[in-house]
């Protein structure tokens, strides 16, 4: 027992002195394990998505044929029925960053320079509280009030009018509606990060608020906009349970579901179109500065 037992301290010296002034090889040792299961999980399990892409299905079996093509590719361009897909999704993410950056700007401007401190807390309480809620529970909510008959409707109809019921437009509402706290975040920490000092000076030369806003708060803020961006850009353009539920229109995620068991290669082709999308958008982030507000 005691030869064993010293043999292990030996071990732990031996190692401890190995690393002892090596803090890049601590560090190494400590992200090894999670490193190595994001190289395998993750990333080869992308390669693999990204490979299949240049697979074929036979016509006459249905089996897969492990072999380099790029007819599923071609596919995509050749067909209309997959650009007008790939143009609702883009349009519908664009549209949703949109919405939320607007929605979201007013919210964390008042929760970063305007609320007392319990009042800032009591409002990120307010945002975070959604992301607390079930995802499906929420997007269920919405398609019972979207529907005809619905809470929407109900308040609508002494106006004459009605709910947009369930199409693109839902599409964008809960979308816009789920993501909104992924704007908030960001912004809120970019515009904490704006010294008082600079919209005093501003207000100090005679600026008006507007041009405040259009010289000072908006240029330092609008990597923090960016950054959210690209949340709620990419949530929307990967999404399929919202479109299913909401709409009967197709979209990239939806298309991608339904052929990944029956058509790999062409689910695999149409996988790839948001990550190109995605590279080019975080590119442009980049420039930006949107990473450091992420």
């Amino acid at each position: 027992m005691g030869s064993g037992l010293d043999l292990d301290q030996g071990v732990s010296r031996r190692l401890a002195t190995f690393f002892h002034r090596r803090p890049r090889l601590q560090a190494g040792a400590l992200l090894a394990g999670p490193a190595g299961w994001l190289v395998v999980g993750y990333l080869g399990s992308l390669a693999v998505l990204l490979i299949a892409a240049f697979w074929t299905v036979d016509p006459l079996s249905g089996e897969v044929v492990r072999g380099f093509s790029l007819e599923s590719v071609e596919t995509l361009f050749d067909e209309p029925v997959y650009r007008t897909i790939v143009g609702r999704t883009v349009t519908i993410a664009a549209l949703v960053t949109v919405t939320d950056a607007v929605l979201a700007f007013p919210i964390a401007f008042y929760m970063a320079k305007l609320a007392s401190r319990p009042g800032k807390a009591l409002l990120l309480v307010a945002v975070l509280v959604p992301l607390w809620s079930s995802y499906l529970v929420k997007v269920l909510s919405w398609r019972t009030m979207l529907s005809n008959d619905g809470v929407i409707d109900w308040v609508l109809s002494p106006l004459g009018l009605h709910g947009p019921g369930y199409g693109n437009v839902a599409v964008w509402l809960v979308m816009s509606y789920l993501w909104l706290p992924y704007m908030v975040l960001p912004i809120f920490a970019g515009l904490e990060r704006i010294p008082d000092s600079l919209i005093s000076a501003s207000e100090d030369l005679g600026a008006a608020p507007f041009t405040t806003f259009r010289r000072v708060i908006l240029p330092l803020s609008f990597p923090a906009v960016v950054a959210g961006s690209i949340f709620t850009f990419s949530l929307t353009l990967g999404d399929y349970i919202t479109p299913r539920l909401v709409s009967n229109n197709q979209f990239i995620g939806n298309v991608i579901f339904n052929n990944i068991s029956t058509n790999l290669p062409l689910a695999s082709a149409l996988a790839l179109v948001p990550i190109v999308v995605m590279v080019g958008y975080l590119t442009v982030a980049r420039r930006l500065g949107a990473f450091e507000h992420v």
